[in-house]
């Protein structure tokens, strides 16, 4: 095999790790725990999919591709489970004080220097930021509590201010963008 194809096959390994882990693996708990919560008409899934579930930072989009990907997932099947009396909430943290941004981060070495202007800002960032973050872990998980003994548990739990400013800009400029391009959607109806 050619060299460029043996690093095109081992960025493409790598890559699909990311879905392994937190779309298929979420699934393979999921279709663990789903009978025996259905056979007893309730119980509560907490997905845990990120701010990246919903917005994108150049250089991770795989990350973020998996994250989209579980947010639609707990959707779809909350709506499938209800009738179970199962709910399924998909929580979706910004920056908290973990090790995902420190020592437990694996990065990715430059393979095409045109990005590094791009992908440079976000890297460094998320280093300074690295045991700086916002949010509070423990404060994290009574959030998740609160959720998990709620009457009518949301579907999407935002956790962070960081993930609820990002995400109320996404959604605004995507309606926005929605708004703009109106009549080109209305002109393809038969």
């Amino acid at each position: 095999m050619p060299v460029t194809a043996t690093k095109a096959c081992w960025k493409s390994r790598r890559s699909a790790k990311w879905f392994d882990v937190n779309v298929f693996g979420a699934v393979a708990m999921i279709k663990a725990v789903l009978p025996y919560m259905r056979k007893r008409r309730r119980g509560h899934i907490l997905n845990i999919t990120s701010m990246g579930g919903y917005i994108t930072m150049p250089g991770i989009a795989y990350y973020c591709g998996s994250k989209f990907a579980l947010e639609g997932i707990s959707e779809a099947l909350g709506k499938e489970v209800e009738p179970f009396g199962i709910a399924v909430t998909a929580v979706a943290p910004g920056s908290f004080r973990t090790d995902w941004a420190g020592r437990s981060m694996a990065r990715t070495p430059r393979s095409i220097p045109d990005y590094d202007a791009l992908f440079d800002p976000v890297r460094k960032a998320r280093e300074e930021k690295s045991g700086k973050q916002t949010g509070d872990p423990v404060k994290a998980a009574r959030a998740m509590l609160a959720a998990i003994s709620a009457e009518r548990p949301p579907a999407h739990l935002l956790l962070g201010s960081d993930a609820l400013g990002l995400v109320r800009a996404k959604l605004s400029a995507l309606s926005d963008e929605i708004a703009a391009w109106e009549s080109v959607t209305l002109s393809t109806d038969v």
